[in-house]
């Protein structure tokens, strides 16, 4: 089975995001359609740019022999949609937009890994073969040639009779500005550019913008002095169906397309058809001798610069909210500009893409593994994601259809995301500063959602525990990838304010005032509700932050704080583990039918609860019981500090071996594998023969002896694919490989192309930022630790295939693969450059006769069982390794 390759219905659900981080993406569909528009500083979904599309046809001695679309069949149902104008939608048909009623190909071949398309038209009545490979540049460390706003496409023609043909491949894109529409096409020497605007629009104004469509006919690779180009400025203009006649006439015909120019005193009285929304085109002429290929490249580029907060606009009769400018309009002054460079920097983009999706996809991990891991970082490519005019980086949670889902960055829900931070750890340090720097309080509370523009006054609801500590514990995870101490400075006294707030007499939840180590009061997170009383979940946040404060303020010099914040870590440490595991997992301590917890926190802060006033919110007086707790149940999330604190290096949180006995729990009570068995009344994920691991479970129920709320946390029986991401790589963490990987296999299962779209994970919305958790899974196949304050690196894989292992890695100076052998192993440096001091290798602990190496020259080093500890820092450049031979 190829993993990677749609076919048939499995491509019916493809929408492969082509665009840069921070700039919004164009959709590719599995039949090669352009789909899902999301350019215009909001998600589109669903949505077409008028008859925006490619074509191609073939000629033999003056006479078009063969004319077609570049799209396959239109997969079912095409009964229309249910949206849009009420003579097109449903029970009128496809849209017209989508050019299925045009000749085209039968199929599509989809090859899909992220970052990189490969479709393959298939017709045997087509005298060729196409194949287009599509992209946008996704180079690890380099956040701006990664955030192009442009989508890349290359077709290859092959001609496959036996006579010299003449082949046009066309690109058409239509101008969606309004009124009045402005298109014209530009001769550079380093391309030709369709240039799309509008003189309707005042610049400033967030509708202003512009797109070029550009070719680099003349330059690059096999192009020659025989390849010519010709376009249309505008489509015919008419009414009914007069356009798309037209140009289906017009394509039929050899020889270059006849430009078509319309004045000022063209004729509009049919409407705005005239003036907004008109097509243009760009073909691209290339002969082509019997067996010989050739390739032929296109750039859709756009530019809508600025921003404004469309989802809290001012009240009426107040002055609008101020906007903002895209950081890619800091770059590129408009789509022409960045066209031209994704032209001219194509070979370098491209050949640093290919290298980086090559070491991802050439890692051992299983199938399964690599597909979440690449299906899920197109999540950075994707409207979810935004880059400020200064380029710090802001996101959704995910996306409504034609808006984005739940504001802020929202720091419960991006803790789970481990992308960002090693693929683009500069990005994720401007989270972290812009988080310290406009939403922390005077108190040391911290509102989880950051309000745009920055700067604004900071959202009215309270703080957030797991939100909040892990804060601290990401500021600890990006110093640690970064080694940059004087971020760490810059940082430190909001860190340190936000995690004693976990004691402020300002607190008003209460959460440790004695300083005990562990969260006893109301405790708001993820769940969008609140817990009474201790739980592991949340203390364990807490005791991660405890840590990892401990560590940064040693480090920094506060030796008093540091030694508080630890011996408040061994305090909570001991309690939760001699008072919350079971014998098989932790729980949530509380006696759920005791109105006084609740009574107790219903003061004068009514406004700040999820759902109104907190007795009416939390207690259910016909049951006598308190609401949305755990209490004896099994938690997804019951040991997910752990999870952190091992990808980070910060040690252990709780007891390993009750850890260890936790996550084989999560396993066995909260996977099931068919969920169309089981109830559940929350929102659907997951359903029929699909499974999945479900938020909390309660083994044995009918036990009288089991706490089981009558009514539980929100969403306890949904299956999120974030949450479960975290939980099976943490088993995998922990030795329980086949277990974890069930659960992966599970979710990509419902993500197979046919069900769902393997590169739009939803949860609370579509490209839903929690998923990116599941990058973790190369740190957990590979061992992977990682300290650059001390210039360590270290690999301990859990899993080989007879000695052999491959995998990619990432930190803030450099990315590579690491490569294992019988013989030895290798560190490989790709990209960047990577100072060591030590290499951590604990399977080679009980090896005698170790040798290091570089460029063939040994390496002087000490070595005290699986670490050595290089004589001098030894700097591995792009291109380089270190050997370990054994």
């Amino acid at each position: 089975m190829d993993h990677f390759l749609y076919r048939g219905a499995k491509t019916s659900q493809i929408s492969f995001p082509l665009g840069g981080i921070g700039t919004g993406s164009i959709g590719l569909a599995g039949n090669g359609r352009l789909l899902d528009w999301e350019i215009f500083n909001r998600p589109s979904k669903g949505s077409v740019n008028g008859f925006s599309h490619f074509a191609i046809r073939a000629e033999q001695n003056d006479q078009v022999i063969d004319a077609r679309i570049l799209h396959g069949d239109l997969p079912a149902p095409y009964q229309g949609e249910l949206q849009g104008n009420r003579f097109s939608t449903f029970g009128w048909g496809p849209r017209r937009e989508y050019m299925t009623g045009l000749p085209h190909f039968q199929r599509v071949d989809f090859r899909g890994e992220f970052p990189l398309a490969e479709l393959t038209f298939h017709d045997d009545s087509f005298p060729g073969a196409v194949q287009l490979q599509a992209f946008n540049p996704f180079i690890p460390l380099n956040a701006d040639d990664s955030g192009i706003p442009a989508a890349f496409f290359e077709f290859s023609v092959t001609n496959t009779t036996d006579t010299p043909l003449t082949y046009t491949v066309v690109g058409v894109l239509t101008n969606p500005l309004p009124a009045n529409n402005l298109n014209t096409v530009e001769s550079h020497a380093w391309g030709h550019a369709l240039c799309l605007r509008s003189d309707g629009v005042q610049p400033g104004n967030v509708k202003d913008g512009n797109l070029t469509l550009a070719t680099d006919t003349g330059l690059a690779g096999d192009v020659s002095d025989d390849v010519t180009v010709s376009w249309q400025q505008y489509w015919f203009r008419g009414s009914w169906f007069d356009n798309l006649e037209v140009y289906w006439n017009d394509l039929r015909q050899p020889g270059p397309f006849k430009n078509r120019v319309y004045g000022d005193g063209a004729p509009r009285g049919a409407g705005a058809r005239f003036t907004d929304k008109n097509e243009g085109l760009l073909a691209v002429h290339v002969p082509v001798a019997p067996g010989e290929t050739r390739q032929v490249r296109f750039v859709i580029s756009w530019s809508f610069p600025t921003c404004e907060n469309y989802w809290k606009p001012a009240p009426a009769g107040e002055p609008p909210k101020p906007t903002w400018q895209n950081y890619y309009a800091t770059l590129w002054p408009d789509s022409t500009a960045s066209a031209r460079y994704a032209l001219e920097e194509w070979e370098r983009l491209y050949r640093e893409t290919k290298l980086f999706k090559e070491t991802l996809f050439g890692s051992t991990l299983p199938p399964a593994a690599i597909d979440a891991v690449s299906g899920n970082i197109a999540i950075l490519k994707s409207p979810t994601v935004l880059r400020l005019e200064d380029g710090t980086f802001y996101g959704w949670e995910g996306l409504h259809p034609e808006a984005g889902c739940c504001e802020g960055s929202c720091t419960h829900v991006w803790n789970y995301q481990q992308a960002l931070p090693f693929l683009f750890p500069a990005l994720e340090r401007s989270m972290r500063t812009a988080d310290y720097q406009y939403n922390l309080l005077e108190s040391g509370a911290m509102p989880f959602r950051i309000q745009l523009p920055l700067g604004s006054d900071p959202w009215g609801f309270r703080a957030c525990c797991d939100g909040q500590f892990g804060g601290v514990m990401k500021t600890y995870r990006d110093w640690k990838i970064s080694g940059d101490d004087e971020w760490l400075r810059e940082l430190w006294p909001a860190v340190k304010k936000s995690l004693e707030f976990a004691w402020s007499p300002e607190n008003i939840d209460r959460w440790d005032p004695e300083k005990t180590g562990v969260l006893w009061g109301r405790q708001h997170h993820t769940l969008d509700m609140e817990l009474f009383g201790p739980n592991s979940w949340l203390t364990g946040f807490y005791l991660g932050a405890l840590k990892a404060g401990a560590e940064m303020a040693a480090y920094l010099g506060e030796r008093a704080a540091a030694a508080e914040y630890q011996a408040i870590f061994e305090r909570g440490k001991a309690w939760v583990d001699a008072n919350l595991f079971n014998g098989e997992y932790y729980i949530q301590k509380i006696n759920l039918k005791d109105k006084g917890i609740v009574e107790s926190f219903a003061i004068e802060d009514e406004q700040l609860v999820q759902g109104g006033n907190t007795m009416q919110a939390y207690w259910n007086d016909e049951h006598e019981e308190i609401k949305y707790q755990i209490g004896e149940g099994s938690s997804i999330d019951q040991v997910l500090p752990q999870w952190h604190a091992t990808l980070y290096g910060l040690g252990d949180l709780y007891d390993p071996a009750q850890v260890k006995q936790a996550s084989a729990a999560i396993y066995k009570y909260n996977y099931i594998p068919e969920m169309g068995k089981v109830y559940n009344p929350c929102r659907i994920y997951c359903l029929n023969d699909e499974g999945g691991l479900v938020i909390c479970a309660w083994p044995n129920s009918e036990d009288s002896r089991v706490q089981k709320p009558l009514i539980p946390a929100p969403y306890s029986q949904e299956t999120m694919n974030g949450f479960e991401y975290s939980a099976a790589i943490h088993m995998i963490m922990q030795g329980l490989v086949d277990e974890g990987m069930t659960c992966i296999e599970a979710v990509r299962k419902r993500y197979d192309g046919e069900r769902r779209n393997p590169w739009n994970e939803f949860e609370c919305g579509n490209n839903y930022a929690r998923s990116m958790a599941s990058y973790a899974l190369l740190n957990a196949f590979a061992g992977f630790e990682f300290d650059m304050v001390h210039q360590m690196i270290g690999f301990n894989p859990v899993r080989t295939e007879e000695g052999h292992f491959r995998c990619f890695w990432s930190l803030d100076a450099g990315w590579g693969e690491f490569v294992m052998t019988p013989a030895g192993c290798e560190v490989r440096v790709l990209y960047g450059a990577l100072s060591l001091q030590q290499l951590k290798l604990p399977f080679l602990a009980a090896q005698t006769g170790v040798t290091v190496t570089k460029a063939g020259s040994t390496v002087p080093f000490a070595r005290q069982q699986g670490v050595i500890t290089f004589d001098q820092p030894t700097t591995i450049a792009a291109g380089e390794a270190v050997h370990v031979g054994v």
